[in-house]
């Protein structure tokens, strides 16, 4: 890249930066949030880095042929994060980040470049934060649907169980299923997850997707057993074990449990 097109390109990613600086700090709160459903969206950009960085040695053999063509998506994005700047929507915002990505790209690098770069640039979406009321009304259903579930399981493991909204009530304890045992969390970070998995494997572009949209369904399985495991666990030995030590040490293995299946269903596409 000539000196020139390198101080264009230096000048406009640090303009952009400023830019979307509220927006970075609306993300980074969102991240760092209580409960937060978003806790891996740090790791994000720096999956996406290290992608490129695997690349490196074949984005190295191709030569740049910029396009005035990466002006549209460009302009597209900036428009966009200035609308939703001062409507103070920052999930758009965010949003709009891609746009501004790939229209750099295409200014600076070309289309060859952008193939390439292509899944690390669309990655970035599992950084930004879904809007509260999209959270609040995917975790509401699936909190009932596990819940129901659940109560069908317990029962046919031969313990009365009936279900009152999110409430499992056995005949010495109950369960509360909250919003952090929903299984969104699980459901957002596994999605992530699968996608880098389909990513790097050796298998055709169908079974990539089968592979990917796998995730969904392992993710909510694994939180069903999670909650089954709790309530059996809390009808047998009390509540105050369910909601303590275990509790937390089923949410680690509910991640432990997806990976393992998703690896699974890797290994049987193969």
């Amino acid at each position: 890249m000539k000196r020139q097109d390198l101080i264009k390109l230096s000048a406009l990613v640090g303009l952009t930066l400023l830019a979307y600086i509220p927006t970075f700090i609306w993300m980074f709160d969102r991240w760092n949030a209580k409960d937060s459903y978003y806790s891996h969206g740090l790791l994000v950009p720096l999956v996406s880095v290290f992608v490129v960085w695997l690349k490196r040695e074949r984005l190295s053999k191709i030569s740049l042929k910029p396009t005035n063509f990466g002006w549209v998506f460009f302009t597209l994005g900036i428009l966009m994060h200035a609308v939703s700047a001062l409507l103070r929507v920052y999930f758009s915002s965010a949003f709009s980040l891609l746009f501004v990505i790939v229209g750099l790209v295409l200014l600076f690098l070309g289309t060859k470049f952008l193939r390439e770069l292509a899944f690390p640039i669309i990655f970035l979406i599992f950084m930004i934060p879904l809007p509260l009321v999209v959270i609040a009304n995917v975790s509401f259903k699936l909190k009932i649907f596990a819940a129901q579930v659940s109560t069908v399981i317990i029962n046919k493991m031969g313990i009365p169980a009936i279900r009152d909204g999110s409430i499992i009530k056995t005949a010495n304890s109950y369960l509360i299923v909250e919003d952090p045992c929903s299984g969104i969390r699980s459901l957002i970070s596994l999605i992530a997850l699968g996608a880098l998995m389909a990513y790097f494997s050796n298998i055709s572009r169908i079974k990539r997707g089968i592979l990917f949209l796998s995730s969904i369904p392992i993710a909510i399985a694994t939180n069903i057993i999670r909650i089954v495991a709790l309530s059996l666990v809390s009808e047998m030995y009390g509540a105050k074990l369910a909601t303590g030590a275990f509790h937390t040490a089923m949410g680690v293995l509910v991640f432990v449990f997806a990976f393992a299946g998703l690896a699974l269903v890797n290994k049987m596409l193969e």
